[in-house]
């Protein structure tokens, strides 16, 4: 988890929510444009870094964690308002597990 914070930081000087979102049985990670840093963020240190380690543990059981690092190292855009960054995590075997 600190690595993708440190991640976070360095790429974007800011550290952005992370979510996952659900649509049409495909799973994404989305970089959402609220940070921690942000005063109307509505979490503190701790409850960001909780919230962080269950979206990461996820991403860990798909197997996507590399996937993910690469993904946030690289890609050229940025969160901004109203628009997040999206990618769409693959293991569609495992995905099952995590859809209702």
């Amino acid at each position: 988890m600190d690595e993708v914070v440190e991640l976070l930081r360095s790429r974007w000087q800011a550290s952005y929510d992370l979510q996952l979102v659900t649509r049409r049985r495909r799973m994404y990670l989305q970089v959402m444009w609220a940070y921690l840093e942000q005063q109307s963020f509505p979490l503190n240190e701790e409850g960001y870094r909780a919230h962080l380690a269950e979206v990461l543990e996820i991403v860990n059981r798909l197997g996507q964690a590399g996937v993910v690092r690469d993904w946030l190292s690289t890609t050229r855009d940025r969160p901004r308002l109203g628009k997040a960054l999206s990618l769409q995590l693959q293991g569609e075997e495992r995905l099952e597990e995590f859809l209702l």
